[in-house]
């Protein structure tokens, strides 16, 4: 399967306007099993213009649809599930331009949180760069993918202070989630919760330099992380999963969660 990955990779860069392809997810990090798809990330330049959509739908065969720039989101942004012999592979479109621009923000410390079909703690801008520090080049015919690569296997200082001090987000989620308690407004408690502890996530995948993909999995990464508060994983784990319907309850666990932040935010200054 790994030859196929890489003809198709090698087919993708004869389209016009695709620079080059990278696989990414598990695979590429060598976490996969067996039943793990194949994600080919499809960086091209442009705003889509100038990349031949017609020549990439052929090239997925008939009954596959290829969905153009912006087709699923503005930042998951287009591509194609294709099946090659029974087995998932997923072609992922990224602007290599918008990929630079956001990794010279990174460098400058700058992010942003979009909002984003499929993520429910929205898209975190520097995923893009982390896309492809933690990816496998496979067709890079210009280079440009592997001279991005070198500079992004580094993680940058100016980013990992600006989500480490964005760790302040969490305890404030958490003083709207207690006037939330006080209404048994347990939608609005499990939001609060939910998006405090993502940010807390964040923080920490950044103290330590590593770069947080999606929210798929993170928070079994940064339970391991050594900064990371003890039994991190399983006092979240515990919090989200009944965080009660009374205001009496509510309120407990928005207690937990507030002993569980500080804990958080205290190895995050050290």
């Amino acid at each position: 399967m790994r030859t196929i990955i890489e003809g198709m990779a090698e087919q993708l860069t004869t389209v016009p306007g695709v620079v080059g392809v990278m696989l990414g997810g598990s695979r590429a990090r060598g976490e996969h099993d067996a039943g793990s798809d194949w994600d080919l990330g499809v960086y091209y330049r442009g705003r889509g213009d100038g990349l031949d959509l017609a020549a990439l739908r052929a090239l997925a065969g008939p009954g596959t649809e290829v969905a153009g720039p912006g087709g699923w989101g503005p930042w998951v942004n287009g591509g194609a599930w294709l099946r090659v012999d029974g087995v998932a592979v997923d072609w992922i479109l990224r602007d290599l331009d918008r990929v630079e621009r956001v990794w010279a923000d990174c460098c400058e410390g700058r992010y942003e949180v979009g909002v984003q079909p499929g993520h429910p703690l929205g898209f975190w801008s520097p995923c893009y760069a982390g896309e492809v520090a933690c990816g496998q080049v496979l067709a890079d015919p210009s280079g440009e993918l592997t001279r991005l690569k070198h500079l992004a296997e580094v993680y940058p200082e100016p980013l990992r202070a600006a989500l480490t001090g964005a760790a302040w987000e969490a305890g404030f989620l958490l003083d709207l989630a207690a006037k939330g308690a006080s209404r048994a407004d347990t939608l609005y408690v499990s939001l609060c919760l939910s998006r405090a502890f993502g940010v807390l996530v964040q923080a920490l995948h950044a103290h330590d330099r590593r770069w947080c993909l999606n929210e798929k999995g993170a928070l079994a990464v940064a339970d391991r992380l050594p900064t990371a508060p003890r039994d991190f994983g399983r006092r979240v784990r515990t919090l989200l999963a009944a965080p009660g319907g009374s205001p009496d309850d509510l309120a407990a666990t928005v207690a937990r969660a507030r002993e569980l932040t500080r804990e958080a935010v205290a190895a995050l200054a050290r």
